[in-house]
């Protein structure tokens, strides 16, 4: 089966992009902690350029190479894309340090656009947690039908697509948990802890399906290559307990960490207030601060 969606030039690009990305981001960083110490922390910066890693593990590393050799591989790539690089990158607080990054007249274009209505009010839809929920699991459920599968295999736009929508519908989901900055709805903080739950329930029937089943579901991976000593079978059993085991163990450590901070409130760090940022022009300011209203 053709596949050349992982060609050097998609693997370069999107690793000048995310290059791009980190370089924005910690000369903003930078320019924060000479104005304002502790605003962003140094295991802030260190979160986001982790995720940003990982993003780029899935997306262009050798290893995401592999994906259409081994259906493990393949799963790889969705779990970072959508269970843990977006919670990473949005520990980062990356709105401050990406704001301070950017070129001011950038930021000063970008001023305009955010204060629109239509803009406050998307971003309010956005946040909505049932939206977020949905949104990743249509993504997860979907591009595990086998012939939508197959499809991301054969095209290099669909495949591009399938993991966009992965990193997209990840970044959306983890907001409600992690709510880089306060929102002016989403009601009481005990609700994410169900929010979680809900969320395992169909990853374990998709994983448990992929572990138990007899025969094997993608048809395209009995023509791959075998790189390990796997047969089709094994391979497919191996990617449905590693999502098993990997969402379970995240989302648990995440719904504990929301406990935790809901039950002992002065025993962990809380969110604070972003200060203003004198290094910023009128119309930079007024885009940050539409970002977080956002």
């Amino acid at each position: 089966m053709p596949h050349t969606h992982h060609a050097s030039f998609e693997s370069f690009l999107a690793s000048a992009v995310l290059i791009l990305a980190a370089l924005i981001y910690v000369r903003g960083w930078i320019r924060i902690r000479r104005l304002e110490r502790d605003i962003v922390g140094d295991w802030r910066a260190a979160s986001f350029l982790l995720g940003l890693f990982l993003i780029w593990l899935a997306i262009a590393s050798p290893i995401a190479a592999l994906d259409h050799r081994l259906l493990t591989v393949h799963m790889i790539q969705h779990l970072l894309l959508i269970t843990l690089a977006p919670p990473l990158i949005w520990l980062g607080a990356p709105m401050q340090p990406l704001t301070h990054g950017l070129p001011q007249r950038f930021v000063g274009f970008l001023a305009p656009i955010f204060r629109w209505a239509a803009m406050q009010r998307l971003g309010k839809i956005l946040a909505n947690p049932t939206l977020c929920w949905l949104a990743a699991t249509c993504a997860l459920i979907g591009w595990h039908i086998p012939s939508l599968f197959a499809l991301g295999l054969r095209s290099e736009m669909w495949h591009g697509i399938e993991q966009a929508s992965f990193l997209i519908s990840g970044v959306l989901f983890w907001w409600p948990v992690i709510r880089p900055w306060p929102t002016g709805s989403n009601g009481s903080e005990w609700s994410i802890i169900l929010y979680l739950f809900l969320a395992t329930l169909p990853c374990d029937i998709l994983s448990g399906f992929l572990v138990f089943c007899d025969r094997v579901v993608y048809p395209v991976y009995f023509s791959s290559p075998r790189l390990l000593e796997f047969s089709a079978l094994e391979d497919q059993q191996c990617a449905g307990a590693l999502m098993w085991t990997c969402v379970t163990v995240v989302y648990l450590v995440a719904g504990t960490i929301v406990a935790a901070r809901l039950l002992l409130p002065q025993s962990l760090p809380q969110y604070r207030p972003v200060k203003s940022e004198p290094l910023l022009n009128p119309a930079a300011q007024t885009t940050r601060q539409s970002l977080e209203v956002v």
